[in-house]
């Protein structure tokens, strides 16, 4: 498969996380830099998920729309950003995320999703990880308010539900099994209990827990779909169970964490 034919030129969408990217505005308080910089953790496995997903043929129309699209938000979402920073630890953080960025694109798209390329895309979706994730704490420090530590909180549960599905995916294609499994239910515990601390914060709102229930709901069909891995056997049924159903999550997280975000 030729990288012309692998990548959709027309593209389409039903959620926020698929509109064009021109639909987001640019950063204009605290807290939405702390939900966009919680975004980019979240599409750092996302893309990864997208490129399990697509190698293994498990829902690779909806898959490839998805990484282009990520990419593209991941993009511009970077250059906002870096334009907010608003100290120079912040920007050089987001300098280094520019850098590390640059290496993991060159290895989603220099050519089609293949097993032998797995493991190289998943270390460098955590590299991109660890970085974005220092960039969304600075960012929640520099706010000092509770709802900014919110914020972040119900923004991580977003990339946690795609790093499960990730390590899922590579875990079912036979790559780093074991590591992959373990890296999946840790990703599992902590993301019960942060939805546990966020459903019991003072700040919570009835519309909020309302979100976070139907996201509960969710994990727990996400949940017995992930103890159904089988490592090396994939199953095109239950990876594209897992896959949906990590859509579905993140959409719901996506939610919450924008209502988060507007908390004075």
């Amino acid at each position: 498969m030729q990288r012309r034919s692998f990548f959709p030129l027309m593209l389409a969408g039903g959620s926020a996380l698929l509109a064009p990217i021109s639909a987001f505005p640019q950063i204009i308080e605290i807290n939405d830099a702390i939900n966009k910089a919680g975004r980019q953790r979240m599409l750092s496995q996302r893309m990864a998920k997208t490129y399990m997903a697509v190698g293994q043929k498990v829902k690779i129309e909806n898959a490839n729309k998805i990484l282009l699209l990520s990419m593209a938000l991941f993009d511009r979402q970077l250059i906002e950003l870096t334009a907010f920073a608003p100290t120079p630890d912040i920007r050089t953080t987001y300098g280094l995320l520019e850098n590390s960025w640059n290496e993991y694109k060159v290895a989603l798209v220099a050519n089609a999703p293949v097993k032998a390329g797995a493991e190289s895309v998943m270390g460098l979706s955590g590299k991109v990880l660890v970085i974005a994730n220092q960039g969304t704490v600075q960012l929640e420090i520099f706010s000092g308010k509770t709802s900014g530590k919110l914020v972040n909180i119900s923004g991580r549960q977003r990339m946690l539900s795609q790093r499960m599905a990730a390590n899922y995916l590579l875990a079912s294609w036979g790559v780093q099994a074991a590591a992959s499994a373990t890296e999946m239910n840790k990703a599992s515990d902590e993301f019960a209990r942060a939805h546990n601390l966020l459903q019991n914060a003072p700040e919570t709102t009835a519309a909020i827990k309302s979100e976070l229930e139907l996201a509960q709901s969710q994990f727990t069909f996400f949940e017995i779909a992930l103890k159904n891995l089988k490592p090396g056997l994939g199953d095109i049924q239950a990876q594209g169970n897992v896959f949906t159903t990590s859509e579905r999550i993140l959409q719901v997280m996506d939610r919450a964490t924008g209502m988060y975000s507007k908390l004075a």
